[in-house]
């Protein structure tokens, strides 16, 4: 089963992971990405996650400012001029991107002017399925799915609420509600010609039984890669304890049966500019003043 998923992505979005910082180890450290912060609103409520504007936090949810559609096209044209290695833009928050009709308009301005780039999003997969056609239009090629869960019962304890069509469900139903409409998600986009990698947040006391059957039922809707990080304890989970290194490397084994894993993730920022790791630390306009630079 490895052998051939690995088959699977070197052959069919050879022309894409081969240069997608977050799909392929090589391009990882050689090919700069850009995201492109401009949904900050949130149909779900993920109890590990705190949306904020700051300028250094190095984590998911985090962005230094909230870009409107145009001006998020003027820093690709800056940074496309800085990084002659730029390949990717993306658009992971700091909230949920297809949730903010900004990241359409986004990805279609971008699109329309450089359409060589290539095109991401990162999604929590709720309305992922009605929004299929609408990336396809816009140029997305790849989506990231975070899914924590396949047991309703376990994704109640992950999930305070989700918002769905102006109505708030919550406990096992609303976990139910959201699992369904991911997995309905990975087949769409994956029947629409889009590679899709699976995100899954490893918190160990929680859902780390769930990970083998997240990896069975993301491989058997059409995902080609999937990609476990750490717990960050925050918010609601902030007693909650990250995954030791033994335990994440047995969870990524464990789910190597069914999906090939990505183990070089960096937990990016909404705003992250540059190779993975060595991005700009704050606003672009401190970038140019000071020259600052942090290393993840």
């Amino acid at each position: 089963m490895k052998q051939e998923r690995w088959g699977d992505i070197g052959s069919k979005f050879a022309h894409l992971t081969s240069v997608h910082p977050c799909y392929n180890e090589k391009a990882h450290f050689t090919t700069a990405r850009i995201h492109l912060p401009v949904a900050p609103r949130c149909n779900i409520q993920c109890n590990y996650c705190i949306r904020k504007l700051d300028k250094c936090e190095h984590r998911p949810g985090v962005s230094g400012v909230i870009l409107n559609p145009q001006e998020a096209l003027v820093r690709v044209d800056k940074y496309i001029k800085d990084m002659p290695n730029l390949r990717v833009v993306g658009i992971a928050g700091p909230g949920e991107s297809l949730a903010n009709e900004e990241t359409f308009e986004t990805l279609r301005l971008v699109h329309e002017k450089y359409p060589e780039l290539i095109k991401c999003v990162a999604s929590n997969g709720l309305v992922l399925a009605e929004n299929v056609e609408r990336l396809v239009e816009v140029g997305v090629t790849s989506v990231t799915v975070t899914i924590n869960a396949v047991d309703p019962e376990v994704g109640a304890k992950i999930y305070s609420f989700v918002r769905y069509h102006d109505k708030t469900y919550k406990g096992v139903e609303g976990a139910k509600l959201l699992i369904d409409n991911q997995f309905m998600g990975v087949k769409k986009a994956s029947e629409a010609g889009l590679n899709v990698k699976v995100n899954t947040v490893l918190i160990p006391e929680i859902n780390f039984e769930q990970v083998k059957d997240i990896a069975k039922r993301a491989a058997e809707n059409g995902a080609i890669l999937m990609n476990i990080i750490p717990l960050i304890p925050l918010q609601k989970f902030e007693k909650e304890r990250a995954p030791e290194c033994d335990e994440l490397t047995m969870a990524r084994t464990i789910a190597e049966e069914f999906l090939p894993q990505f183990r070089l993730c960096r937990q990016c920022r909404a705003d992250a500019i540059g190779v993975p790791g060595m991005e700009p630390c704050g606003s672009p306009t401190q970038q140019k003043a000071t020259g600052e630079y942090y290393h993840a």
